[in-house]
C-alpha cells in the first residue's frame, strides 16, 4: 500500500518559522522570564498531530536555528528540543486522548524538562542561574496551549494538512 503525498510541508515550516520570531521579539527585563516556549508549543502541537512527518530530527534542525538565533552555545536547543520531540512522540497516542486541560498540565512538564535541560547546558558553558526562576517559562506556556492547540488545529483542518 502506497502512502499518500504528504501535504501543507509549508504550513509546518511557516508555524516554525513564526514561533521563531515569536521567540527573537524583544519583552521588557522584567517580563522576559515569563516569556512563553513558543517554539516547544510547536513543536508539541505538530508531533502530536503528525508524528509520522515531525520528530527528533526536526526538532533538531529546528534548535539549531534557535542556537543560531539566539547566540547560545551551539546544540544545547537542538539537544534539548529533539529530547523533548522524542518523548512526545512516544506519548502521542496518549496525549491526543486527554481534554486540553490534561495536555496543558504536560506540557508544562515537557516544557519544565526543556528548561532545566537549556539550563543544565548553560551552566555546562559558564552561565549560572541561582533561582527558580527559569522554570516560569513552563507555567506560562502552559497557560497559552489551549489557544496554540486550537490555533494550529483549524489551520491544519482548513489547509487539509497531512
Amino acid at each position: 500500500m502506497v502512502a499518500p503525498p504528504a501535504r501543507g510541508s509549508w504550513v509546518i515550516l511557516l508555524s516554525f518559522m513564526l514561533a521563531l520570531m515569536l521567540t527573537e521579539i524583544p519583552m521588557p527585563e522584567p517580563m522576559e522570564w515569563g516569556r512563553p516556549q513558543w517554539t516547544v508549543l510547536v513543536l508539541i502541537y505538530w508531533v502530536a498531530a503528525l508524528p509520522h512527518r515531525v520528530g527528533p530530527w526536526y526538532a533538531w534542525i529546528v534548535g539549531l536555528l534557535l542556537d543560531i538565533l539566539q547566540g547560545s552555545l551551539l546544540g544545547i536547543h537542538a539537544l534539548s528540543l529533539a529530547l523533548v520531540a522524542a518523548l512526545m512522540k512516544s506519548l502521542h497516542q496518549r496525549f491526543r486522548m486527554y481534554p486540553v486541560w490534561q495536555q496543558a498540565l504536560l506540557v508544562m512538564v515537557l516544557v519544565g524538562l526543556y528548561q532545566l535541560l537549556l539550563n543544565w547546558g548553560q551552566a555546562l558553558g559558564g552561565a549560572k542561574s541561582d533561582s527558580l526562576l527559569f522554570l516560569l517559562p513552563s507555567l506560562v506556556s502552559a497557560f497559552f496551549w489551549p489557544w496554540i492547540f486550537v490555533l494550529l488545529r483549524s489551520i491544519r483542518r482548513a489547509l487539509k494538512v497531512s
